[in-house]
């Protein structure tokens, strides 16, 4: 559960954008929707190894 304390005399607006970025930063929204959809293990594995493979890619093709 986020807690934002919110200061004498700040305004509301202020608040809310304190509370979206602790919210972007933790992760809450990426996180439920990971959740929402079953992923096999080895589909997850299969993709991870191709974001590797694309990764490093762009970084050979840098170096060149």
């Amino acid at each position: 559960m986020l807690i934002i304390p919110i200061k004498d005399g700040e305004n509301i607006d202020r608040a809310l954008k304190r509370f979206k970025r602790k919210f972007d930063r933790t992760g809450g929204m990426r996180q439920q929707r990971e959740r929402k959809t079953f992923t096999k293990p080895s589909v997850a594995r299969r993709a991870e190894v191709q974001k590797a493979q694309y990764i490093q890619k762009l970084r050979d093709k840098e170096d060149i």
